[in-house]
């Protein structure tokens, strides 16, 4: 039995049903025959980035990306002339875009009703981008993890070999008299000494890394890699310049993986400006994050290889190994919540910024 307009109950429930659309965490959409939104709850307005009052009462294509909207109408008119339900009762795929232009994953599931003769189509949205980027994080995971043990099983066959390699040719550089010959024989050892080292990076980027987490103070790391480039710096007629916050900037945090990477970024803050110049090492506090930028005044990086600066064994060094920045994003994003990042521009320089978050108590 249908209960009449004006039912007290009719009406609780119509209060209740406006709460729980309202507070959802789904997005919850409803358009009429015609396209028009009439419902478009807090949820939808977080996604889509758009408020109710710009949405309500027009077409749904404000919302949607052209090809989605063309889809869309598409479904909605076989459906209102066959009473074909092609998307109704099923979950959907799709990317679309956010009102600031964002391109996004998203999962639609569609119901529909129909109420004195009218239909109204009604989408429950739910934003997969942070779904989407777990799972390609535990692919990726998968892929390092299975890649990693065919790394050490090669490693493992090569290195003997190497140590055998270059042991001999030491050996032999101390009994040959022949110039020529002893030449050769130093390529030998140092292009050996490379691929041991290669070897060693290697096994950094694909193999889990071990952490030691404590409370550490970010100022006090970065005094110590001052400490130890200095010299170096002033060898290569480079002013090496420490700037750190006033006060201490704790952080949970392996020391010694940190100073691998501080030291790597000087290192390559160093060799790149062969003139010389400014290096700078700052730290500073931005909201609930240590951030550490250093600065050279170097050449900078062309713009053609600025998006393969992560990549393994991509280098702009002419005897680089093309694994240090590897290494050193990996072990900065094994800190949880730590990000590291380069920003360089041709003739002006480059400024490799870390952020890790702070200790509560800092």
């Amino acid at each position: 039995m249908r209960k009449k307009r004006g039912d007290p109950s009719s009406d609780r429930e119509s209060i209740i049903l406006r709460g729980a659309t309202e507070n959802t965490n789904e997005g919850f959409i409803t358009i009429d025959q015609h396209h028009q939104v009439i419902i478009f709850n807090k949820a939808a307005e977080k996604i889509f980035g758009y408020s109710r009052e710009e949405v309500l009462g027009k077409d749904l294509g404000l919302i949607l990306s052209p090809e989605c909207e063309q889809g869309h109408k598409q479904a909605v008119s076989r459906f209102l002339d066959f009473r074909e339900p092609k998307l109704i009762g099923h979950q959907t795929e799709f990317l679309t875009t956010r009102k600031n232009g964002e391109r996004f994953p998203l999962s639609i599931s569609f119901s529909v009703s129909e109420i004195e003769g009218k239909f109204y189509f009604t989408g429950i949205v739910r934003d997969l981008t942070e779904t989407k980027a777990l799972q390609e994080k535990i692919a990726q995971s998968e892929r390092l993890a299975a890649l990693g043990q065919l790394v050490a099983e090669i490693t493992h066959e090569i290195k003997n070999p190497l140590i055998m390699i270059g042991g001999f040719a030491r050996q032999l550089s101390r009994t040959v008299q022949d110039e020529k010959s002893q030449g050769k024989l130093k390529i030998i050892a140092d292009e050996v000494q490379r691929l041991e080292k290669l070897i060693l990076e290697l096994k950094e980027v694909y193999r889990p890394q071990k952490l030691t987490f404590e409370r550490v103070n970010v100022n006090t790391l970065l005094e110590e890699i001052y400490s130890l480039s200095k010299e170096d710096c002033k060898t290569a007629q480079i002013t090496l310049q420490l700037e750190t916050h006033q006060n201490p900037l704790f952080v949970e945090g392996d020391p010694g993986k940190l100073k691998q990477v501080f030291l790597n970024l000087v290192k390559n803050a160093l060799e790149a400006m062969e003139k010389g110049g400014t290096l700078t090492i700052h730290s500073k506090r931005t909201d609930n994050q240590a951030e550490i930028t250093i600065t050279d005044n170097g050449p900078g990086i062309p713009l053609k290889d600025r998006d393969r600066l992560f990549t393994p064994f991509f280098t702009t060094k002419r005897r680089g190994t093309g694994l240090g920045l590897s290494v050193s994003k990996k072990i900065i994003e094994d800190h949880p919540g730590g990000t590291l990042g380069l920003d360089s521009q041709e003739g002006k320089g480059t400024i490799a910024k870390i952020s890790l978050p702070l200790l509560r108590e800092a």
